[in-house]
């Protein structure tokens, strides 16, 4: 564990994960090849919030994330405007970050994440056709034919991983049967105010807006979530249907909906897939959606996934590539620790997801007297959630040190 010789990785997919993988990779020593089956490393959707834990390990990458979204404070609302939770983070936490979390476009977190790569590392136009390894190391055979040898791969290609399913076989997605509208605009209706997260639930729906900053402009994204039957086919107009799911909500959603351009509208189905008991066989791991795919509801899954990265390239850090026992261990004390903190995301995303949409009709008062009457929410959402996030932090701080006891600088 000890030799400080340079492997060879490469990093399938070129989303938050793969890059964050990219990064912390390289800065461990080994050589990275960063293969992009598209022309370019593109964001799969449009809007994007990043709690502390994910901006600090950026930082730590690199990156740069100075002013790269709008710091905000968030709470959960009822539609009478009724505070049901208050997201609780420390002091020391809000004035490091300037809030709670940022929110931002994923086209901002993206140019960023480029602009930190080394020169040559990212190769566009390179996918990845199949996967072979033993002992010795990967062959990844190309699209174009061309066979690449390495020591270690990283699938970070999503939720149809070609990694995942090479380690694990096929595996059906679970459908959440709902589906959400976001979108941005950088108008500002009545009531829209700066540092806010604002997340409000009626019976049925969820109508939810926050600021931005992107490019130096000061704006705000929303979405709206509801049940749909996901094996039925979405004929609808895009932003009609989020205007009338957000129309009963108050102030400024509704006018955030309509001051935005309907190309700046976006609608995606929420699904995810089973857990993982274990995320690397051999030479080979899974990072971000390839690992644990999860719904907006946790509202982590790409800050999920640059951790992943970026704890990845720790572990690696100081390993001999060629050593087979040796990355077979570093792959176990990467994911390890990854596993149960990750599971917890994706299921408490899914039961939200259920007890806010799926909730039998006769049941909806009771559920809202609940929300409204006891600390249940407050409890679970409000406390539970940013001791996990302080934790990470706290996890963050443990591995850079160890990181930095092996590759100093």
């Amino acid at each position: 564990m000890a030799t400080s010789r340079r492997g060879r990785v490469a990093v399938i997919g070129a989303g938050p994960a793969g890059m964050a993988a990219a990064l912390s990779i390289h800065q461990a020593g080994h050589e990275v090849l960063l293969l992009e089956r598209y022309k370019e490393a593109r964001p799969a959707g449009n809007i994007l919030n990043l709690w502390p834990p994910p901006i600090k390990a950026l930082g730590l990458l690199g990156v740069d994330t100075v002013d790269l979204g709008a710091p905000c404070y968030t709470e959960f609302r009822a539609p009478s405007g009724k505070v049901r939770v208050k997201v609780l983070l420390p002091d020391d936490v809000i004035a490091e970050y300037g809030g709670g979390f940022i929110g931002l476009l994923r086209p901002g977190l993206y140019e960023r994440l480029v602009a930190a790569l080394p020169d040559g590392m990212l190769q566009v136009n390179r996918g990845v056709a199949s996967i072979e390894q033993d002992h010795s190391g990967v062959r990844l055979q190309m699209d174009s034919g061309e066979v690449e040898a390495v020591d270690v791969v990283v699938g970070a290609d999503g939720i149809d991983s070609l990694v995942r399913r090479t380690l694990w076989g096929d595996q059906p997605k679970r459908e959440h049967n709902l589906h959400i509208f976001g979108g941005y605009t950088f108008d500002k209706p009545a009531g829209a105010e700066p540092g806010l997260c604002i997340l409000t639930h009626s019976r049925t729906v969820q109508g939810s807006w926050t600021a931005i900053r992107h490019h130096g402009q000061d704006g705000f994204q929303w979405w709206v979530l509801g049940a749909w039957d996901a094996s039925q086919e979405f004929t609808a107009d895009p932003k009609q249907t989020a205007a009338a799911m957000g129309s009963g909500f108050p102030a400024p959603l509704p006018g955030l909906i309509a001051a935005t351009a309907p190309e700046h509208v976006q609608r995606w189905v929420l699904r995810d897939r089973p857990g993982l008991t274990r995320w690397s066989k051999g030479r080979a791991t899974v990072v971000g959606d390839a690992a644990h795919p999860t719904s907006p509801y946790a509202a982590y899954g790409a800050g999920m996934a640059i951790e992943d990265g970026y704890y990845l390239g720790r572990a690696l850090a100081g390993v001999d590539l060629t050593d087979d026992a040796a990355v077979r261990a570093a792959l176990d004390a990467f994911e390890s620790p990854r596993k149960p903190h990750t599971a917890a995301q994706v299921q408490q995303a899914w039961m939200l997801g259920k007890i806010f949409h799926h909730a039998p009709a006769p049941l909806r008062p009771v559920r809202d007297a609940v929300f409204d009457r006891t600390p249940f929410l407050q409890k679970q959402v409000g406390e539970k959630s940013p001791g996990e996030i302080v934790a990470q932090l706290a996890e963050i701080d443990a591995a850079e040190a160890r990181f930095r006891q092996i590759v100093p600088g």
